[in-house]
């Protein structure tokens, strides 16, 4: 029986017999020259179907796999982590490059966070979601680690997920004032997760530790 494709980021479709896979599109910011890259890739191959997904990515639907090889040589483009135990995306919204609302730029730091993390391999699948103001278009709350601009700065949330069983993310710092700041926590975070023995998801590891000395442990006090 035909499974997903983890070294080509090929997941299986429901017919059992073609692909999807999807670029990978940092924080879902591109230009016209790559969509219309991924158009006339899609047409030369016969994809059946483009779809704009969560993680801000375009995936193409349908692919054969006898085509897969070929169509990624076309693209020259990385996959994205849509599949295995990883950063699976980072989410970003507009931020103060684009939103009236935005009090924090949330693409700069996001973008950081994306060439950092995305893809990176881990003891279960992690989401991130990085947002310019409390609207939180990013969903920070539903993501393993979430960052939120406020005006004071910004604050880091952990442990959200959207899955079968909910859960909002806790509430770990607030007011960090630079990304640096935020970049050292979440490596923090992350080398802590690494360590931690735990093969759950990391809102499930972090109930395991205890969420006060978890918090101790990546902050420090």
């Amino acid at each position: 029986m035909k499974k997903d494709i983890l070294e080509k980021g090929a997941i299986l479709q429901r017919d059992r017999e073609t692909y999807a896979i999807a670029p990978h599109i940092p924080g879902g910011i591109t230009d016209t020259a790559t969509l219309r890259k991924i158009c006339d890739v899609a047409d030369r191959y016969g994809v059946k179907e483009l779809k704009l997904t969560s993680a801000q990515r375009i995936a193409l639907m349908g692919v054969k796999e006898d085509d897969l090889d070929a169509i990624w040589r076309d693209l020259q483009e990385k996959p994205g982590a849509a599949i295995g135990l990883c950063v699976r995306s980072v989410k970003i919204c507009p931020g103060t490059t684009w939103c009236k609302r935005a009090v924090q730029d949330s693409v700069a730091l996001g973008l950081k966070i994306d060439a950092l993390y995305h893809a990176m391999e881990l003891p279960n699948k992690m989401k991130m979601g990085i947002s310019g103001c409390m609207l939180s278009c990013a969903e920070v709350t539903v993501k393993d680690i979430g960052v939120m601009g406020t005006p004071k700065g910004w604050r880091v949330y952990v442990g959200g997920n959207a899955g079968a069983r909910p859960q909002l993310a806790e509430l770990l710092t607030d007011g960090l004032a630079t990304d640096d700041e935020v970049l050292a926590l979440i490596d923090r975070i992350i080398g802590w997760y690494r360590n931690s023995g735990s093969e759950l998801r990391l809102g499930k590891a972090i109930e395991q530790a205890g969420f006060e000395r978890f918090r101790a442990e990546v902050l420090g006090g």
